[in-house]
């Protein structure tokens, strides 16, 4: 069952509060890793809201095996970001509010593929060759923890 689906039949387009966890995978290079959306056409990172009955580690691990491929051992916390600059307004019409717990995956593995229908492409961005057309919550999270955000280091295990 996907909750947001179910709740979207009862309320239509009206805004919602949705809870959610992004991810951010980071190659040897220190680049990330970003999809190109399909539903928006602009580059975005991977992640999606949690369903009932997960928690949010769980959220994370599932969209990021969804929509990547990969597969994580753990994930660390780095923040939660909320409010008006993470509005959003689908396509369709529905309108939500992110709650955005933003993870970085640990010990990446496996090989990336697209199983989801939900990225046209994926693939790793430095920061000095960035997508133009990044989507404004991904681009809102990267200018919130600025350099941050480039100075993480590899996500990989050595043992690939």
């Amino acid at each position: 069952m996907n909750y947001i689906s179910e709740l979207r039949k009862l309320i239509g387009n009206h805004p919602i509060i949705s809870v959610g966890a992004t991810v951010l995978v980071v190659n040897e290079k220190k680049e990330v890793l970003f999809q190109l959306r399909s539903d928006t056409y602009d580059w975005g990172l991977p992640g999606g809201s949690m369903e009932l009955r997960e928690t949010l580690e769980e959220t994370a691990s599932r969209e990021l095996k969804e929509e990547t491929g990969l597969e994580a051992k753990t994930f660390e916390l780095i923040n939660v970001f909320s409010g008006p600059q993470y509005y959003f307004r689908y396509p369709n019409g529905d309108e939500t509010y992110s709650v955005i717990n933003l993870y970085r995956a640990l010990d990446v593995s496996g090989k990336i593929e697209m199983n989801d229908g939900e990225s046209i492409s994926l693939e790793y961005f430095s920061r000095d060759n960035l997508p133009k057309n990044l989507e404004k919550r991904a681009k809102a999270l990267i200018d919130t923890i600025g350099d941050y955000f480039w100075e993480l280091d590899s996500s990989f295990s050595t043992s690939k």
